[in-house]
């Protein structure tokens, strides 16, 4: 994470001592790299040249409206998979002309406000959603721009969780019920087909799986051709993976020039969308954490910290790998292995298991490669209220979220009568 590096034996964010950041805002904290982020979009986008394409950034990985923000001022559109996902574009300053809107359970209202706004394209997971989506558009007397999302069956190679291109996976249609599907949409009058969409899964470190997705979906683009249903656009969806542990993921470059690849030995040359999540935010941000007690059993010592699960969910959820490092280099105390743990009462609250680590009591680690699924998924388990989220841009730090209050826990719940 170049843009998380020590100084003089102390860790930085850009230009910014973490230790002064802990200092005025409290751990737990999330902190991004501003300039970070802004490279990592800029490398896919430079690698595209100048083929036809549009970078829809995956809201779900980081939806926090500055950050959004940031990434409309480049010029990015938007992938959403909710109505308020597409507020905080809206809120953001995003071009819903931009915005594609994925995910399997659209409700009327969210696909009423989707059409009011004119999205760019609604992504169809099911039969029944065309049938709705025709239904609504028809109610509004529009035309909705759709595309399908087809499920190739390719194995992305990737945890379970987050592998959505199987047969077994809740996410688009199959290809022959594809096909089907689009004669289906080409006949119905509220309906405009635009595209095809495809997405196999996340954290995908080979290029391997992205192209031979590819291939079927290219493969399906002639066959369509072939009964008179013009694709306008190729939404290849995203899942590039990023280093947590050692991955060695396809750069920026080498994702790109495998799809245009297979694009020209195709002879398909339509637009292409590509919507990366984790590849932009997962390695631009960390989580500050302190630690608060030091503990040892007969088989177990335990580094206590006061960021838990409900912060960081990933390592519960996902038995996933963050590299937790500490803020200053260097320490007088004596390296050991320890179970980083936080404060929330289950036993799945761990942020990482035997680690390396020199710390005490009031020491402060930084859990790295937090970007992405981090506070976006925090919640507040134990009462507990969710950390800040702050943006580090040069030698300056923004508030970009404030730390909640214990008093805002309960604004939304009332007594009995």
């Amino acid at each position: 994470m170049t843009f998380f590096q020590y100084h003089a034996g102390e860790l930085h964010a850009e230009h910014v001592p973490v230790s002064q950041i802990a200092k005025q805002f409290g751990t737990p904290a999330y902190v991004y790299s501003r300039a970070a982020i802004e490279h990592q979009w800029h490398s896919l986008d430079t690698a595209f040249g100048d083929y036809p394409h549009t970078i829809c950034y995956a809201v779900k990985a980081n939806s926090n409206i500055a950050v959004l923000n940031l990434l409309a001022q480049m010029g990015s559109g938007f992938d959403i998979v909710s109505e308020g996902e597409l507020r905080r574009v809206l809120l953001a300053g995003g071009d819903p002309r931009k915005v594609v809107f994925s995910g399997v359970a659209k409700s009327t209202g969210e696909l009423e406000f989707a059409m009011r706004n004119k999205v760019r394209s609604i992504n169809i997971e099911s039969v029944a959603e065309l049938h709705r989506v025709q239904a609504v558009a028809a109610s509004l007397d529009v035309v909705a721009a759709i595309a399908i999302r087809v499920n190739p069956n390719v194995d992305p190679e990737t945890h379970p969780y987050i592998s959505t291109g199987m047969d077994k996976a809740k996410f688009g249609v199959t290809m022959e019920a594809a096909f089907e599907a689009y004669q289906l949409a080409a006949k119905m009058p509220n309906i405009e087909v635009h595209g095809i969409a495809c997405h196999i899964g996340s954290q995908i470190t080979k290029t391997s799986p992205f192209t031979d997705a590819l291939s079927i979906v290219l493969d399906m683009v002639k066959r369509l051709r072939d009964v008179g249903i013009q694709i306008q656009q190729l939404d290849l969806g995203g899942g590039l993976g990023i280093n947590y542990h050692g991955e060695t993921p396809p750069s920026a470059q080498e994702y790109v020039d495998g799809m245009l690849a297979s694009v020209r030995e195709h002879g398909v040359d339509l637009p292409i969308a590509i919507e990366p999540g984790r590849y932009i935010v997962g390695n631009s941000g960390i989580m500050l954490t302190q630690v608060e007690y030091l503990k040892h059993n007969q088989s177990k010592r335990f580094a206590i910290v006061d960021a838990g699960m409900n912060d960081l969910l990933r390592p519960a959820l996902y038995q996933a790998y963050h590299e937790i490092i500490p803020v200053a280099e260097q320490s007088t105390s004596p390296i050991e292995q320890y179970d980083v743990v936080g404060p929330v009462c289950e036993s799945a609250d761990v942020l990482g298991y035997d680690r390396e680590l020199s710390v005490k009591s009031g020491d402060l680690l930084a859990v790295c490669s937090a970007g992405a699924y981090g506070h976006v998924m925090s919640n507040q388990y134990n009462s507990r209220p969710k950390p800040p989220e702050l943006m580090v841009d040069g030698d300056q730090v923004h508030v970009i979220r404030r730390r909640e209050t214990h008093d805002e826990l309960t604004l939304a719940e009332s007594l009995l009568p």
